[in-house]
């Protein structure tokens, strides 16, 4: 056997050279085999989030309020934007390159002959990571659908689908009723399912009743109610009132934390939190790149919108922070996303286009977008721009889109970074880069 890679980069640029064709393979039943041979369960309560949007904000309210709360935590989330540490978390704090390192030998040492894809191996590595350190509460985000995600060979004690719409058409199909099937999947029979889409599709319905799950939905078992300075929510059993709105800005960010309060209610046996703890916890939730709007002038704004459910969200959030002079979009998206989808919402907002090649064979190429943003832009939005008042502009990453971005944008104006996460991930890596 060759040595084995002793620094965390090494080890995955190891993982990557196996997997250079970046194919997906569904099915769980490679996974669920090395699972068995790492002897790997949990024994403290997993809470497991799925959803199209949403799922991050909801994982990263659980987490603050149960750190708030005095409880141990442990936290799968994905993708990362400039270190892979920030996919395992514990107790707020990024795993270590040593703790990964010696999960990552685990995995390799059982997997034997089997070969496993870069997301499964990684994510067998961190639920290895999380089931063998001291920990009271286990929050697992699904990556790619549901059902045969490999994050789902384990068995959730509560299971969140926070919305269901189109993305990833390739892998779940091509309509809400197929997507919320694949969602569904994490679904277990007589445990909790909460769904916090305001429009859950029949399919993930059905599932659930199928297989005896105890479907939790917005409007029937949970709600919330708000006003301009607080928010409450009810439950089947449990009502908090007179709750700061969640630190994470944006229009759908009720419907995340009430699926989150929705979750510690089922287990408010196990583990009881005040309501205090959910005040402080929503108060003081952070999670990078999700309309994240940065201090300072211009004014920065983060967003990893990258398909039509999340770009329109977005476009209503950029419309309610006021007037901007200009607002100047960094953008960069993949090929097979819903391009015309993502876009169209946000031409009303954008007045100059800083459009950015990516990292990833699946990129967009910037030449053909900026063609079809043009002729989207000027058939409708800005069909009446004079010239100078809109303009669309390629770079060859997002750094170089951002710095000209910069140049260009007055104090007053605003820049919106959107699109692929590498995007985004592309332009906090020259932010900090400018910062040391």
């Amino acid at each position: 056997m060759s040595t084995l890679p002793t620094t965390l980069p090494d080890w995955l640029a190891l993982l990557e050279s196996r997997h250079a064709e970046t194919h997906i393979d569904m099915g769980l039943e490679r996974v669920r085999a090395v699972k068995d041979r790492m002897a790997l369960a949990f024994s403290v309560p997993v809470i497991m989030v799925a959803g199209t949007n949403g799922k991050g904000s909801t994982c990263a309210m659980l987490e603050s309020i149960l750190l708030r709360a005095g409880y141990r935590v442990g936290l799968y989330i994905k993708p990362h934007f400039l270190d892979f540490n920030e996919r395992a978390r514990i107790n707020g704090e990024m795993a270590s390159d040593a703790a990964l390192i010696a999960s990552f030998n685990v995995v390799e040492e059982k997997r034997g002959a089997t070969d496993l894809t870069y997301f499964e191996f990684t994510t067998l590595a961190i639920m290895h990571l999380l089931s063998t350190t001291e920990i009271d509460v286990a929050i697992l985000e699904v990556g790619l659908g549901g059902r045969l995600d490999a994050v789902n060979v384990i068995d959730a004690d509560v299971a969140i689908v926070t919305s269901v719409d189109i993305d990833h058409t390739d892998y779940l199909g091509d309509t809400r009723e197929k997507i919320g099937f694949e969602k569904a999947g994490i679904f277990r029979a007589g445990k909790p399912a909460i769904c916090s889409d305001p429009v859950p599709p029949q399919s993930l319905i059905d599932h659930a009743a199928a297989i005896g799950a105890d479907l939790w939905l917005l409007g029937r078992d949970f709600n919330y109610a708000g006003d301009q300075q607080q928010w409450g929510y009810g439950g089947r059993s449990q009502r908090r009132n007179s709750l700061a709105y969640p630190a994470l800005r944006g229009a759908n960010q009720l419907l995340n934390a009430s699926a989150a309060l929705a979750a510690l209610e089922v287990l408010r046996l196990t583990l009881p939190v005040g309501a205090q703890e959910v005040r402080t916890g929503l108060a003081l939730v952070e999670l990078p790149g999700r309309f994240q709007v940065l201090p300072g002038q211009p004014t920065v704004v983060l967003d990893v919108a990258h398909n039509p459910h999340a770009s329109a969200t977005l476009a209503q959030n950029l419309g309610n922070m006021g007037f901007h002079p200009f607002t100047y979009a960094v953008f960069g998206i993949m090929e097979d996303k819903d391009i015309a989808g993502v876009v169209t919402p946000m031409l009303e907002h954008i007045d100059h286009w800083c459009l950015a090649d990516l990292p990833s064979p699946r990129s967009a190429d910037g030449a053909l977008l900026a063609a079809r943003i043009a002729d989207m832009a000027l058939g409708g939005a800005k069909s009446d721009a004079r010239p100078g008042e809109f303009t669309v502009n390629t770079f060859p990453d997002p750094a170089a889109a951002f710095a000209n971005a910069v140049s260009r944008a007055g104090e007053n104006d605003r820049i919106v970074v959107f699109g692929s996460f590498y995007t985004v991930a592309g332009v906090m890596a020259a932010r900090k880069s400018t910062l040391h």
